[in-house]
């Protein structure tokens, strides 16, 4: 029995990186290779803010990974962003919630 636990915590980890390593290829930054002078969107907005956490993650290890686009078109950009980072940020403040009732 203690044999199949820590197969399930081995196999637990690697999924779990597996995850991490998933996320982090999708953090936002420059792209040198493409020159577009059109500024972010709301459609960039919210990816931008669906994948804040993990953009937040990477940006405090490299100069070059910014969580917010600042060439941006002003309020869809941020409408998209916030809605983006609610969805992303929204569930965790939801689970301790239910605790409240609890004895």
């Amino acid at each position: 029995m203690a044999r199949s636990r820590s197969v399930r915590r081995l196999a637990l980890r690697i999924v779990l990186l597996g995850a991490l390593v998933l996320l982090t290829s999708c953090a936002a930054g420059p792209n040198p290779a493409a020159d577009t002078a059109e500024p972010a969107g709301f459609w960039l907005g919210l990816w931008h803010g669906l994948i804040m956490p993990v953009t937040f993650f990477v940006s405090l290890f490299t100069d070059t990974v910014s969580i917010y686009e600042v060439a941006n078109r002003g309020n869809w950009y941020d409408v998209g962003f916030f809605i983006g980072a609610a969805s992303s940020l929204g569930s965790a403040g939801r689970g301790s919630g239910g605790l409240k009732g609890r004895s």
